[in-house]
């Protein structure tokens, strides 16, 4: 555990398990698959995040959609470990203390990874102090730079303090570690005996860092004025003064270049990610390694049961579930429909609404943001009610969280609450609030087709088609992130468009790109579906063959392994 060949592994969000509320969509729960493949693989691994006590949020939707959030209070004093190392920071002049949680992550064959969630909740911090390990993603500027020093600075001082001295790698997954260079280089600095961090120090700490982009949209590269880094960030003194510089660009610290400067390996999240990384940032080497996600976590009980009467050791080789296309295709629809059954019957119950289990049903759950655009399905309610009535019956469930601060994503959720009431009596939809990890559980399982409509090039990867995929569920999806290299047409599942983004999201495309997604509909998918559900088991089939046979954390950890840690 303590060897040379270690990988620290530092997220600010991490998905563990649904009683500890850690994260907050696609980046944690990603995490949280990462971590449980290197335990299926042995990796030496230790990971580091914050505990988040109050959680992201929990949300609340009114009858016309409006979002109200909640804190998500937990105590991980009831479910986790304490360890007994203490370790600092320095935050606007004041010492504030650290403690850290440990939560183990067990593997298939035996071995565990630790993961410690730092805390700053400890009586002899200031009672601010205290709160900053409370809100993930909460709070102003000042609130998430502080936690990102607790994050990248406070998180390799207690790896230090446990007796991790020699790491091999530390992988930083997003920019909110990237603080974690600064204190390397440092370290760095002291065991020369020198007073400043200098070029060759830089030079020094790059073998050791890893970094992963995961999204080209602006907002999700954070960004801290100069003069706030140097008022809040005062551990170092002097250390740094001749290298700050060239760490702000216009008095600016952008955390992704800090991360890109001294890694010495890059990558985005899918290959058309990782060509669309190469020209946002030009000047560095940018590899790309594809998601994927834990197909044991991931894959419903009743379709786990048919893969053990025909796959024997799926969980410990996910190549193997290519032989998922010999599953009889009785079997695998009737384990589909004891989850859609399942999911039919708890959505009716949580929201009450009238959804059947005899009805198509598409599913569609993610952030609330505009880029994502779930209304895309409403463009044309007319067209939609059109091919409902005439191709065949659909049913439609949607879940996803808007940022508290994303005005525009709440806007959204609450056009969709109108698009839904001019739909009453007519075609059937439910949103389903407060999507987690459990909520999604059921959904990837239990819809008949998985729907996304990304803003090209906006989706970065995106996971939760993988996860259906695992299901045998197939995706309709606009050919942007994963979906460019899982979609074969008719086999997999289907394209919205042809990939290719006209006029950077204006009026046209939207328009074209809702034609395709009803046309695709009413001509193809809804036909196979209700008349030619032979055909459309097979689809299934090869979802859970070719999408999840290669979609999964095993062979993305064992890619970072080759690529990136062991290299």
């Amino acid at each position: 555990m303590f060897g040379p060949d270690t990988i620290a592994y530092f997220s600010m969000e991490i998905g563990l398990e649904e009683a500890m509320p850690t994260y907050s969509g696609g980046l944690g729960v990603l995490a949280g698959d990462t971590i449980r493949s290197a335990a299926d693989g042995d990796v030496p691994m230790v990971a580091v995040t914050l505990v988040h006590r109050k959680g992201y949020f929990r949300q609340r939707l009114d009858a016309e959609g409006r979002q109200t959030e909640e804190p998500q209070a937990w105590s991980p004093e009831t479910i986790l470990t304490e360890v007994p190392a203490r370790t600092r920071v320095n935050i606007e002049g004041r010492e504030v203390a650290l403690r850290a949680w440990r939560h183990e992550v067990g593997g298939t064959g035996g071995v565990s990874v630790p993961v410690l969630l730092l805390d700053s909740d400890l009586p002899e911090n200031a009672e601010a102090d205290r709160r900053l390990t409370d809100h993930l993603y909460g709070g102003d500027d000042r609130y998430r730079l502080c936690q990102e020093i607790i994050l990248g600075i406070g998180g390799v001082r207690m790896l230090r303090a446990l007796g991790y001295d020699s790491v091999r790698r530390f992988h930083m997954n997003e920019g909110h570690a990237a603080l974690l260079v600064l204190e390397l280089g440092y370290e760095e600095m002291k065991r020369r005996g020198l007073k400043e961090v200098t070029r060759e120090i830089a030079v020094a700490v790059k073998p050791m860092c890893v970094f992963t982009t995961h999204t080209p949209v602006p907002a999700g590269h954070d960004q801290f004025p100069l003069a706030l880094v140097r008022r809040v960030l005062t551990d170092y003194g002097h250390a740094y003064d001749e290298r700050a510089v060239e760490f702000c660009l216009d008095n600016v610290l952008n955390m992704t270049f800090l991360a890109l400067d001294n890694s010495h390996y890059v990558n985005g999240v899918a290959k058309r990610h990782g060509e669309i990384s190469r020209q946002m940032f030009g000047q560095y080497k940018v590899d790309s390694i594809t998601n994927g996600v834990h197909a044991a976590t991931w894959i419903a009980p009743p379709i786990r049961e048919v893969l053990d009467r025909h796959i024997s050791r799926w969980r410990e080789d996910n190549a193997s579930l290519r032989y998922a296309l010999g599953i009889p295709r009785h079997q695998l629809w009737a384990a589909h429909q004891s989850a859609k059954q399942d999911l039919v019957a708890w959505v009716n119950q949580r929201t009450g609404s009238m959804l059947f289990s005899n009805t198509f049903t598409i599913g569609f759950a993610r952030r609330a943001t505009t880029w994502k655009r779930p209304d895309l399905l409403f463009h044309d309610l007319q067209r939609l009610l059109a091919l409902h009535r005439s191709a065949g019956p659909i049913q439609v469930i949607f879940g996803g969280k808007a940022h508290p601060r994303d005005g525009g994503g709440k806007e959204l959720i609450q056009r969709i609450f109108a698009q839904i009431a001019q739909l009453r009596g007519q075609l059937a939809v439910a949103y389903v609030d407060d999507y987690d990890i459990d909520v999604a559980k059921r959904m990837v399982a239990g819809v008949d087709l998985w729907l996304n409509t990304p803003q090209p090039p906006l989706e970065a990867s995106g996971t939760s088609g993988m996860k259906a995929a695992m299901n045998g569920v197939p995706q309709l999806s606009v050919l942007d992130g994963w979906w460019v290299e899982g979609c074969i047409e008719n086999v997999t599942g289907w394209a919205i468009g042809d990939g290719n983004a006209a006029n950077g999201g204006g009026i046209d495309e939207r328009a074209l790109d809702a034609q395709s997604l009803y046309n695709k509909l009413e001509t193809v998918i809804l036909p196979m579906f209700y008349r030619d559900q032979d055909r459309y088991i097979d689809v299934m089939r090869h979802a859970i063959a070719l999408n999840g046979s290669f979609f999964n954390t095993e062979r993305m950890v064992d890619q970072y392994v080759r690529k990136a840690y062991f290299r």
